[in-house]
Protein backbone atom coordinates (compact mmCIF):
# COMPACT_ATOMS: atom_id res chain seq x y z
CA UNK A 1 0.00 0.00 0.00
CA UNK A 2 2.83 2.39 0.87
CA UNK A 3 4.62 1.90 -2.47
CA UNK A 4 1.34 2.47 -4.32
CA UNK A 5 0.85 5.73 -2.42
CA UNK A 6 4.38 6.92 -3.30
CA UNK A 7 3.79 6.11 -6.98
CA UNK A 8 0.46 7.97 -6.82
CA UNK A 9 2.07 11.08 -5.28
CA UNK A 10 4.96 10.99 -7.75
CA UNK A 11 2.62 10.71 -10.71
CA UNK A 12 0.38 13.56 -9.57
CA UNK A 13 3.36 15.73 -8.69
CA UNK A 14 5.20 15.35 -11.99
CA UNK A 15 2.28 15.15 -14.42
CA UNK A 16 1.21 18.43 -15.98
CA UNK A 17 -2.54 18.99 -15.89
CA UNK A 18 -4.32 21.28 -18.31
CA UNK A 19 -6.46 24.00 -16.74
CA UNK A 20 -9.60 22.45 -18.22
CA UNK A 21 -8.91 19.05 -16.59
CA UNK A 22 -8.76 20.46 -13.05
CA UNK A 23 -11.89 20.88 -10.96
CA UNK A 24 -12.86 24.49 -10.33
CA UNK A 25 -12.53 24.47 -6.54
CA UNK A 26 -12.17 28.01 -5.22
CA UNK A 27 -10.83 27.33 -1.72
CA UNK A 28 -7.90 29.53 -0.68
CA UNK A 29 -4.69 27.51 -0.31
CA UNK A 30 -6.49 24.27 -1.14
CA UNK A 31 -3.34 22.96 -2.82
CA UNK A 32 -1.44 23.30 0.48
CA UNK A 33 -4.12 21.19 2.19
CA UNK A 34 -3.65 18.57 -0.53
CA UNK A 35 0.12 18.57 -0.01
CA UNK A 36 -0.35 18.30 3.77
CA UNK A 37 -2.80 15.38 3.36
CA UNK A 38 -0.60 13.49 0.88
CA UNK A 39 2.41 13.60 3.18
CA UNK A 40 0.34 12.88 6.28
CA UNK A 41 -0.77 9.64 4.62
CA UNK A 42 2.76 9.05 3.24
CA UNK A 43 4.17 9.11 6.77
CA UNK A 44 1.42 7.03 8.36
CA UNK A 45 1.56 4.33 5.68
CA UNK A 46 5.36 4.47 5.68
CA UNK A 47 5.54 3.90 9.44
CA UNK A 48 3.12 0.98 9.27
CA UNK A 49 4.98 -0.54 6.30
CA UNK A 50 8.39 -0.07 7.89
CA UNK A 51 7.26 -1.64 11.15
CA UNK A 52 5.67 -4.57 9.32
CA UNK A 53 8.68 -5.20 7.07
CA UNK A 54 11.07 -4.92 10.00
CA UNK A 55 8.96 -7.30 12.10
CA UNK A 56 8.90 -4.63 14.81
CA UNK A 57 12.63 -5.02 15.56
CA UNK A 58 13.27 -1.29 15.19
CA UNK A 59 11.94 0.91 18.00
CA UNK A 60 8.89 2.92 16.94
CA UNK A 61 10.59 6.25 17.59
CA UNK A 62 13.49 5.37 15.29
CA UNK A 63 11.08 4.16 12.56
CA UNK A 64 9.08 7.38 12.79
CA UNK A 65 12.19 9.57 12.56
CA UNK A 66 13.39 7.64 9.49
CA UNK A 67 10.05 7.88 7.69
CA UNK A 68 9.66 11.60 8.45
CA UNK A 69 13.17 12.24 7.10
CA UNK A 70 12.37 10.19 3.99
CA UNK A 71 9.11 12.10 3.50
CA UNK A 72 10.74 15.53 3.86
CA UNK A 73 13.64 14.65 1.55
CA UNK A 74 11.26 13.07 -0.97
CA UNK A 75 9.07 16.19 -0.88
CA UNK A 76 12.07 18.44 -1.53
CA UNK A 77 13.23 16.25 -4.42
CA UNK A 78 9.75 16.21 -5.98
CA UNK A 79 9.50 20.01 -5.73
CA UNK A 80 12.94 20.40 -7.34
CA UNK A 81 11.95 17.98 -10.12
CA UNK A 82 8.84 20.04 -10.82
CA UNK A 83 11.14 22.90 -11.77
CA UNK A 84 13.33 20.90 -14.14
CA UNK A 85 11.25 17.95 -15.36
CA UNK A 86 7.90 19.59 -16.09
CA UNK A 87 6.90 22.32 -18.49
CA UNK A 88 4.24 24.19 -16.56
CA UNK A 89 4.95 23.33 -12.92
CA UNK A 90 7.10 25.40 -10.60
CA UNK A 91 8.80 24.41 -7.34
CA UNK A 92 7.21 26.10 -4.33
CA UNK A 93 8.80 26.50 -0.91
CA UNK A 94 5.34 26.66 0.69
CA UNK A 95 4.58 23.24 -0.82
CA UNK A 96 7.73 21.90 0.86
CA UNK A 97 6.51 23.40 4.13
CA UNK A 98 3.04 21.86 3.71
CA UNK A 99 4.63 18.50 2.87
CA UNK A 100 6.87 18.66 5.92
CA UNK A 101 4.03 19.66 8.24
CA UNK A 102 1.91 16.82 6.88
CA UNK A 103 4.75 14.39 7.57
CA UNK A 104 5.18 15.70 11.12
CA UNK A 105 1.47 15.51 11.92
CA UNK A 106 1.34 12.04 10.38
CA UNK A 107 4.16 10.98 12.68
CA UNK A 108 2.37 12.45 15.72
CA UNK A 109 -0.74 10.49 14.77
CA UNK A 110 1.20 7.23 14.43
CA UNK A 111 2.93 7.87 17.74
CA UNK A 112 -0.47 8.47 19.37
CA UNK A 113 -1.97 5.31 17.86
CA UNK A 114 0.92 3.21 19.14
CA UNK A 115 0.97 4.95 22.54
CA UNK A 116 -1.70 2.69 24.02
CA UNK A 117 -3.97 5.68 24.74
CA UNK A 118 -6.38 4.59 22.01
CA UNK A 119 -8.68 1.63 21.63
CA UNK A 120 -6.37 0.41 18.82
CA UNK A 121 -4.22 -1.62 21.21
CA UNK A 122 -3.92 -4.49 18.73
CA UNK A 123 -1.45 -2.32 16.79
CA UNK A 124 1.19 -2.28 19.55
Amino acid sequence: MFISWVVFITTLSLFSFGEESLPAIEIPHFDKLVHFSFYFVFTALGCFAFREMDRRNTPLKKAIVKIVLYAVIYGIIIEALQGVATIDREPDLLDVLANSLGALFGSFSVKYIFSGKTSLKWMK
